[in-house]
């Protein structure tokens, strides 16, 4: 009987720790609530969560050597002082890039070791240069 009880303890306690939990969908909430499972992440600028690939300014990787080419997008401010480019950096999900003066050029802030600059692309198009080397466009 003392054999049976221990086997079975056994049995059970394997089962337990063997198990593994599925993740929830929708579990991955960020501390803004956005779900990053979902394609959302915060905007800085708009104060919500936002689908990247929904955003009408998108651009796509320069010259990357990967096997594969990522994509970003900008997202002004309504007064257009402010450009948000969703490009990871550290901890932070986006950069905010100010303009300089009454130019065209928006500039992330010395804040960050690199520099990326916003600049307008031809016609209708923008360009995103980190250390004046163009990465996306």
């Amino acid at each position: 009987m003392r054999k049976t009880i221990l086997l079975g303890a056994m049995f059970f306690s394997c089962l337990a720790f063997t198990q593994q939990k599925t993740p929830v969908l929708g579990g991955d909430r960020d501390v803004h609530g956005c779900i990053g499972s979902a394609g959302y992440t915060y905007s800085q600028i708009r104060n919500v969560c936002v689908k990247v690939s929904a955003q009408k300014i998108k651009l796509k990787e320069v010259g990357s050597d990967k096997s594969s080419t990522s994509m970003t997008a900008v997202i002004f401010s309504k007064n257009m002082k402010k450009a948000e480019i969703f490009i990871p950096y550290d901890n932070a999900k986006s950069i905010i890039l100010d303009r300089e003066g009454k130019s065209k050029i928006w500039k992330s802030g010395s804040h960050i070791r690199e520099t990326y600059v916003l600049v307008p692309y031809k016609k209708t198009g923008y360009q995103i240069k980190k250390d004046d080397v163009v990465i996306y466009q």
